[in-house]
């Protein structure tokens, strides 16, 4: 297996147990909750906490990768999220449970940017769409593979037994760092008597001029919409379809399958529009379409109707999760690439994250067509906001935004 392909393999395979780490606390919740004689709020702070922590790995690790080298740093985050999760396992009172999944957060927000940041660096521009694609598409793999695990262990074993589950993640992080060798674009970018002279990975730098701060702002918006639009989507549509549609929960189950599959095959496609028509192009025509679906999805009507249509929906709102980490890392040089990708990410991961909660609200006083007009706004907002993106005239020897693909 050649370069490439290994750093595809290796980021599916630590998106996919990041993944699957994140939906185990949903799957379990229910335990937890009865287990510790919580209410749901103080429940719901679980994945509050974790979605911190993953804001602080990514900015932390993020830089360190950039400093001491992404595999080094990679298979540590790995590392540190699978103890986080065996932890979890031990738990005895909530607050432990908070500190535990803040630990895991942690090692997963940092995996995620210098994996991201692997897959850029191993492959031409012109292919990084479709490469991002596949790593991405590792989210929902994590997602499949933690139903699977969920429906055997809690049964028999309960909640404690399937967070030891996060200790198999050492077994990866051992393959990595034996058989995946340092990228080559970071260890020439330390022979470089230029690089050597300025300090990588430093969070400032995101910032150093007015072009990269507007930058790095516009990168930021569009992170925080696809993450606050996921989430609201999936968390609440389920509960708003057996309400308003009368679906029963054996249904509504159905339908997220459905609107997981058109997931899948949007980011699949949406990896190889980016690379023959551009960033541009490819995240326009996905958001407008995202924006549009969305708000006529709230019309649809059937079995048949809403099936399909949370299909079209997940086809264009998640499709476009694929190409964010060939994205930002096209704005910025290697010496800040991870620092770059795990901050903006991360916190957009942080603050979408909150988009339920807003959502909630909304549902208390309206109705479900309100909130899909509140996703479809966020939808034309990140248009608009991503037509602020210009290419910026630079070199790899600079700490300055790194000239994009000449098809953005």
């Amino acid at each position: 297996m050649d370069y490439r392909k290994k750093t595809v393999v290796a980021s599916t395979a630590g998106l996919t147990l990041e993944g699957m780490d994140i939906m185990f606390i949903s799957f379990a919740m229910s335990m937890i909750i009865s287990e510790f004689g919580i209410d749901f709020a103080t429940g719901g702070l679980i994945s509050s906490i974790t979605n911190l922590g993953m804001l602080v790995g990514g900015i932390v690790f993020g830089i360190l990768a950039d400093k001491f080298g992404r595999v080094k740093i990679f298979t540590y985050t790995i590392l540190l999220f699978a103890l986080g999760t065996a932890l979890t396992g031990i738990a005895t009172n909530i607050e432990q449970v908070y500190l535990f999944r803040f630990i895991a957060g942690l090692g997963a927000g940092g995996e995620y940017g210098i994996g991201m940041a692997l897959v850029a660096e191993a492959w031409p521009k012109n292919k990084q769409g479709r490469a991002s694609s596949y790593v991405s598409v590792g989210a929902q793999y994590g997602v499949i593979l933690a139903a699977l695990l969920s429906a055997m262990i809690l049964p028999m074993l309960g909640w404690r037994a399937l967070f030891f589950v996060g200790i198999l993640p050492v077994i990866f992080a051992f393959i990595v760092r034996k058989n995946l060798k340092e990228s080559p674009k970071w260890l020439d970018a330390q022979k470089d008597n230029t690089v050597k002279k300025v300090e990588k990975g430093k969070l400032v730098q995101l910032f150093s001029t007015p072009k990269t701060t507007m930058t790095t702002i516009a990168l930021v918006i569009m992170a925080t919409v696809q993450i606050a639009g996921y989430n609201g989507l999936m968390i609440w549509l389920p509960s708003m379809l057996q309400q308003s549609q009368g679906l029963s929960v054996s249904s509504s189950a159905l339908w997220t399958i459905s609107t997981a599959v058109g997931m899948i095959i949007g980011m699949l496609t949406f990896g190889r529009f980016m690379d023959r028509f551009g960033a541009k192009r490819a995240y326009g025509t996905f958001l407008l379409a995202s924006a549009a679906a969305v708000f006529f999805y709230s019309y649809a009507t059937g079995s048949a109707g809403l099936l399909i249509g949370g299909a079209i929906v997940g086809f264009f709102s998640n499709g476009m999760f694929a190409g964010y980490g060939a994205l930002i890392s096209s704005f910025y040089p290697v010496q800040v690439r991870s620092t770059a990708t795990n901050t903006i990410f991360n916190f957009g991961r942080a603050v979408g994250g909150l988009s339920p909660i807003l959502v909630g609200y909304i549902l208390q006083s309206s109705n479900m067509t309100v909130v899909m007009i509140y996703l479809a706004a966020l939808y034309c907002i990140s248009f608009i906001v991503m037509l602020t993106l210009q290419k910026t005239k630079s070199s790899r020897r600079t700490l300055k935004v790194m000239q994009p693909s000449e098809k953005f």
